[in-house]
């Protein structure tokens, strides 16, 4: 059973407000962040109850798209509680209705893979520009633990447009709509292979993966291990992330325990042990990648520089450190975009 922590929601407000104000008008933010005084009670003042609220007149006025955008925050940060669950059940409401007036093609299917000696069911979306020809190479892409696919649909439209590839979009386990999946190094990585294989049969041939923040993880992972063609990881944790003496800002104990499966916050010891088995160092002393670019923000409070910087040096592999912005380059993200894209392209494409 999931949890719930302490956590002042002002805290999420300085974090996330360049990220919230990239798909919501500024003066809906600021009146949603006067209004919250407390994070879990689904109450006047409560994060859940202002979010949704302003989702709901969104979406009493036709404007599905802001509705899905504002019930995506009072969904995050994690699936804690009831509450939390209906405003993603009808963040997925207000997508599909706002999807006719997409200018990307999309699909939204339910795909099941390979895992753990049986099988998992999760849904995925399939964006791609109009008109895109059906032998294009695929683009997995996925958010992290607090940031889902449907919570980046503006930046998968803005990259399907600039590129001919077909993007599968995806939650990696733990999260949003695979959360039914607690995220382990493995089975995250099994069903992640799953969704690579399937990509493998509806495009070229060609697979690429393009891993937010806990989802550059799983693309660190397939880039070392050259299971893809290409590989983008941008703010992904990969060794120095899971170390014992590691520290934790807005709320991302709670965030990441709650992933994991703990049905409460688990302890120093038990959250270390579950961490030891994302280390990536044994993958990062082999050389079986295939070509990957690795960026990142100078400043983040959440992933240490040199999980960044351990890329540097090796084959086939691009390192890009963005100066005087945080995790996954948020307030300088359309730099870390100019850098993705073309390499994207150049690498599947040429």
């Amino acid at each position: 059973m999931p949890f719930t922590w302490p956590l002042d929601p002002q805290d999420l407000f300085v974090e996330r407000y360049p990220q919230m104000t990239l798909g919501l008008p500024v003066d809906e933010v600021d009146a949603v962040r006067a209004a919250v005084t407390e994070m879990w009670p689904d109450r006047p003042g409560g994060w859940v109850y202002e979010w949704s609220a302003l989702a709901a007149r969104h979406a009493e006025a036709g404007r599905h798209r802001l509705a899905a955008q504002a019930y995506g925050w009072a969904k995050f940060p994690s699936l804690a509680d009831d509450p939390k669950r209906t405003a993603l059940a009808r963040q997925i409401e207000q997508h599909t209705l706002a999807a006719p007036g997409f200018p990307v093609e999309f699909e939204r299917r339910t795909l099941t893979v390979p895992y753990r000696g049986g099988e998992a069911t999760l849904p995925i979306h399939l964006t791609a520009a109009p008109g895109l020809p059906a032998d294009a190479p695929v683009v997995l892409a996925s958010g992290g633990v607090d940031s889902w696919k449907t919570d980046l649909h503006g930046m998968w439209e803005q990259l399907a447009l600039a590129l001919p590839v077909r993007l599968l979009l995806f939650d990696i386990v733990g999260t949003g709509e695979t959360a039914h999946l607690p995220m382990t190094p493995d089975g995250g990585a099994e069903v992640i292979a799953g969704l690579v294989s399937f990509a493998r049969t509806i495009g070229n041939g060609k697979v690429g993966h393009f891993g937010i923040s806990m989802g550059g993880y799983y693309s660190a992972r397939t880039g070392l291990t050259g299971a893809v063609d290409a590989s983008v990881v941008l703010g992904g944790p990969v060794e120095r992330s899971f170390a014992p003496d590691r520290g934790f800002a807005f709320g991302m104990d709670g965030i990441v325990g709650n992933a994991l499966g703990f049905d409460a916050m688990p302890s120093t010891a038990e959250r270390e042990e579950a961490f030891a088995a994302f280390d990536l160092r044994p993958l990062l002393d082999q050389d079986a990648n295939g070509p990957m670019l690795v960026v990142n923000g100078t400043e983040d409070v959440h992933v240490p520089l040199d999980d960044t910087l351990v890329f540097e040096g090796r084959r086939d592999t691009r390192v890009e450190l963005i100066p005087d912005t945080g995790h996954c380059a948020i307030s300088r993200f359309g730099e870390a975009m100019s850098l993705i894209a073309p390499w994207l392209k150049e690498t599947l494409i040429g």
